[in-house]
């Protein structure tokens, strides 16, 4: 036998469940969002690395420095460049660069993050000149 406040009781249960499943998805969805920026903006420091790398040592096509082949390269993955250690060296010696870059993220409901990746590439001019 019910009693005239159970079903009252019933209903803010309910509401209640519904407004947690509800959180839990959007938080969820959130997550989703930040994994996906996370994972391009590091596809976009690969390339941008990749990229400048070979323009410390000669430009190779390429119309600028090396900083300027890396920002290229994360405009083109949906990223900014936000740093480049890509110094010129005109040398046969091997070298290394580094750089990040940043991927923003809207997040519905919580606002923009910005995400931020780095990436390092070697380039070894000596290996140009062997068969």
């Amino acid at each position: 036998m019910s009693r005239p406040g159970d079903a009252g009781a019933a209903a803010l249960v309910m509401v209640a469940g519904v407004a947690l499943v509800m959180t839990l998805a959007a938080a969820l969805a959130a997550v989703a969002i930040v994994w996906q920026a996370r994972s391009q903006a590091s596809a976009a420091a690969d390339a941008a690395a990749l990229a400048a790398a070979p323009v410390t040592f000669r430009s190779y096509g390429a119309a600028g420095s090396p900083a300027a082949e890396a920002a290229r390269f994360a405009a083109a993955n949906g990223a900014r460049l936000q740093e480049c250690r890509c110094p010129v060296d005109r040398s046969w010696a091997a070298r290394t660069v580094v750089v990040t870059v940043a991927r923003t993220a809207h997040l519905p409901g919580f606002g923009r993050l910005t995400v931020r990746a780095s990436a390092a590439a070697e380039f070894r001019p000596a290996v140009l000149i062997q068969d």
